[in-house]
């Protein structure tokens, strides 16, 4: 299982139970309200069921939407400077109940009758805008950064469950066995939605800061997580969820929330982007004024919040409560809504800090209210603030592996029961203690089998697992059909053994393939838990395309085995390899390993040389290999699974520098030789503009070595986009000992396109890419000057189809559209140079899928 299987996991969660209509009836009430007297609409007025806190405000264009499973019989419209009205609903259905609001005094003498337009809005003289630029310019005093020191106590809660499961849907015949768990609804949680609680996931800690020298530090003092069993990645789901709900802090930038960036109502530039209003005046229980400020996206389909902040005016500006909404038109998959709370305490300086964070979002197929599906809700309280009071160094420090301390993930209920900053609804309270006794019933048992077995390739045996499916059925021309099939270890085998194997067959050219690793744990963790101290030997023998990655795992996936143009040119392999790594706390690891690597020509691939002026044909070439590697990736953080973990893109760069040495004579090996190769990844974010992926990488080889030690560039012949592949190059078109490449891949998440009408509606999003690579070729590796090196090959009628690069570097670009469906990426690829080589196209159309939100 990994991030992708993730997100199909969810989303098949997310269609499954909106799919179903055995859910309790619900009243939905929409509508406009506007002004009495001249018609406008009025945007954030407050629409609710009567004696009840169930209510919306209206959007900028004054409309509303309310909807409840209760029978409430009324609503009431309120707004400040105007009359309350009361109006009937009927119970049970959906209404359209358009409402006029008379303001609470009107002269006659002063009614001036204007045209129906709405006055343009404009940032120029609005007083809002002027409150907002204030509290950008003292947005630094505001945060804790402003102390020397910080410390405080953080309670985080998460938790997700199903919306609206009626009453009867337990006493269905098939659902009567797993009556306990469905039957624990809570209407408390969310008003006007029964919500069924299944997930479950808490963690106090106490927390850290100085300034000088920066340091932060996070004591994890309890955690208990709800245990779905072995057929559940229940550490992978906990990282994820956690992801997709990051904190919020509202005096950044830019918030990064659902796997997307949404520009802060306070964010430096927020004006450019975000409609202000100031709705209203109040004063809170300490006697302080504050000023009610709304805000609206310019653009509703824009990665933007919608709500109000309440800003202080005590000369600090600071913002002492914070809703932030998205609306339904909104560029985003699956999210019906979404609201963030944000409450400030003040110290006893007068300033103010986060007391408490939750965040609700609501997940479905269709964003249509009242409908079956998901919601999670992250809550973290905040307790003990203290400032500049200042602690021995040692108490800044990182501990070793603290965050996995055990002790802290096994406290009894007493411990949280006096230390918990929250309490647990009735609801909330008896997740554990169901999924425990769910997670022991055989009919739960094989419907998670057959869950793993579709959504991750995977079916567990216990101790070991099958998989990955995809992989049980392939072609290609040299093996023709290819059976395959193997397996790897779970860690109720072992956290420190891991084992991975499998067995292949050719029909074709009836060879078995076949592959086989251990693993071993130096530091008592699993291997895929950071920081990984372990050693891996393995043994592979397969076939390989020249130019592609060999992987860990080859994984010859059925839907890659179409390809275009000619793909006859393979290497059987056989590869013996011996690997260690060691992370260290800083995120920087190293690693060293032996690599002996037998390659043999398949297809119509040859190795020819001369020597002595004759013609010599050569079957084998064999390479041994040292290597090392270090790496630095600051900050980084994973998706951490049982046997998988996959890095979550932050903005922080990582770099990578990999190091070869070829030993002549060593275990058979023929060349002596060197290998360099650097590279640097980094996403970077440009708020509403979207985000790029960019890759720098570079290499040269010392030394004189035949054409398949060559560096190869990776080519794609296959339909699918490969982001890190040059899409219309052909296998083996080219060979370098020295290059230098650039990539860059744009996704503008819908900057452009929620401006036009037809694809606003449409959601789809654009993206663009650029691929250079510049290379090269030493005189002492060119075989036209050396002719004892291997030929470059050719094809049948003698022609070339491997070629040196000259001074110009290969160029391709494209541009596309994504989420298409909300999982279909198409790119129009254009290759803009070297288009005299045979068999080579010029543009074409490649598919990428891909679910996000």
């Amino acid at each position: 299982m990994d991030y992708k299987k993730l997100h199909r996991s969810l989303f098949f969660l997310i269609f499954f139970f909106s799919a179903t209509s055995l859910f309790a009836q619900t009243t939905v009430v929409t509508g406009t309200v506007t002004d009495a007297g001249n018609k406008q609409t009025l945007p954030y007025v407050v629409v609710s069921f009567t004696g009840t806190t169930v209510g919306v405000t209206t959007d900028n264009q004054g409309k509303y939407r309310l909807v409840t499973s209760q029978p409430y019989k009324q609503i009431k419209i309120s707004f400040l400077g105007y009359k309350d009205a009361f109006l009937a609903v009927e119970p049970g259905k959906e209404q359209v109940i358009n409402v006029k609001l008379f303001p609470v005094s009107r002269q006659l003498n002063e009614v001036v009758i204007k045209s129906g337009k709405k006055p343009k809005y404009r940032n120029k003289d609005n007083p809002a805008v002027e409150l907002i630029r204030q509290v950008i310019e003292n947005k630094p005093k505001n945060r804790p950064e402003a102390y020397d020191f910080v410390e405080y106590r953080e309670y985080d809660k998460m938790m997700f469950g199903f919306i609206n499961v009626s009453a009867q849907f337990s006493d269905r015949k098939f659902f009567r066995k797993y009556k306990f768990v469905i039957d624990n609804r809570d209407s408390t949680i969310l008003p006007g939605k029964s919500i069924l609680p299944i997930y479950l996931d808490e963690k106090l800690s106490q927390n850290y800061y100085r300034k000088n020298p920066e340091k932060t530090r996070e004591v994890i003092l309890g955690q208990r997580g709800v245990n779905f069993g072995p057929a559940v990645d229940n550490e992978g789901v906990k990282q994820y969820f956690k992801h997709l709900y990051n904190k919020v802090d509202i005096y950044d930038n830019d918030i990064f929330l659902i796997t997307s960036q949404f520009l802060s109502p306070i964010s430096n530039n927020s004006p450019n982007y975000y409609k202000f209003f100031i709705t209203d005046t109040i004063t809170d229980s300490k006697n302080q004024k504050l000023v009610e400020l709304s805000f609206t996206p310019r653009n509703s389909n824009d990665v933007l919040f919608e709500g109000m902040i309440y800003v202080t005016l005590d000369g600090n500006y600071a913002v002492q409560k914070a809703v932030l909404k998205i609306n339904k038109h909104i560029n985003i998959n699956f999210i019906r809504s979404m609201e963030v709370d944000l409450d400030f305490e003040q110290n006893p300086d007068n300033r103010y800090h986060l007391s408490r964070s939750n965040t609700i979002a609501e997940f479905g197929a269709t964003k249509k209210e009242g409908k079956s599906g998901l919601l999670g809700m992250r809550t973290i309280t905040y307790k003990n603030y203290l400032v500049n009071q200042p602690h021995p160094d040692t108490t800044y420090a990182i501990k070793q592996s603290e965050e996995s301390v055990d002790e802290a993930k096994i406290r009894n209920q007493d411990f949280w029961e006096h230390n918990r900053l929250d309490t647990l609804t009735t609801a909330e309270a008896k997740v554990y203690k169901n999924v425990d006794s769910l997670r022991n019933m055989p009919s739960y048992k094989r419907t998670m089998d057959i869950a793993t077995l579709v959504l991750a390739g995977y079916k567990g045996f216990g101790k070991f697992e099958i998989g990955p499916a995809n992989t049980f059925y392939s072609f290609n021309p040299v093996e023709g059909l290819r059976l395959r099939l193997g397996g790897r270890t779970t860690p109720e085998l072992s956290k420190r053994y891991y084992f991975e194997t499998y067995a292949a067959y050719g029909f074709k050219d009836e060879r078995w393939k076949y592959f086989i690793s251990g693993t071993y744990s130096l530091n008592k963790k699993s291997i895929y838990k950071f920081p990984q101290n372990y050693i891996r030997a393995s043994f592979q023998r397969d076939t390989k395309i020249p130019g592609a990655n060999l992987q860990f795992v080859q994984e010859d996936n059925f839907l890659l085995s179409f390809k275009r143009g000619v793909n006859d040119k393979y290497l059987y392999n056989d590869f013996y390899r011996l690997d260690y790594v060691h992370e260290l706390e800083s995120h920087f690891s190293f690693g060293a390993g032996f690599k002996n690597w037998k390659q043999e020509p398949a297809g119509s691939l040859y190795f020819n040389n001369t020597v002595n002026g004759q013609p010599n044909s050569i079957h084998t070439l064999t390479t041994t290999e040292l290597t090392a590697s270090v790496r630095w990736s600051p900050h980084e953080e994973f998706y951490q699974g049982k046997i998988y973990r996959i890095p979550i893109p932050n903005k922080y760069p990582t770099l990578e520098l990999d190091y070869a040495a070829g030993i002549k004579n060593l275990f058979n090996g023929e060349y002596n030789y060197q290998k360099l190769d650097f590279r640097i990844d980094k996403r970077l974010y440009l708020s509403q503009l979207g985000y790029s992926d960019l890759n720098i990488s570079a290499g040269k080889i010392f030394g004189q070595v035949p054409f398949p030690l060559l560096t190869i560039p990776r080519a794609n012949q296959t339909y699918a986009y490969d982001l890190d592949s040059y899409n219309l190059m052909n296998f083996l078109e080219f060979v370098n000992d020295k290059y230098a490449s650039f990539r860059i891949d744009h996704h503008f998440s819908g900057f452009f396109f929620n401006k036009i009408p037809l694809l606003k509606k449409l959601k789809w999003r654009e993206v663009a890419s650029a691929k250079v690579l510049y290379g090269g070729l030493s005189d002492k590796n060119n075989p036209s000057l050396h002719p004892s090196l291997y030929q470059l090959p050719v094809d049948g009628n003698g022609l070339p189809i491997t070629y040196i690069m000259d001074k110009t570097p290969y160029v391709e670009g494209s541009v596309g559209i994504e989420n298409i469906f909300k999982f279909i990426r198409i790119d129009y690829v254009r290759r803009f140079n070297y288009l005299d080589h045979p068999e080579v196209p010029s543009s074409g159309i490649r598919v990428r899928v891909k679910f996000d939100f």
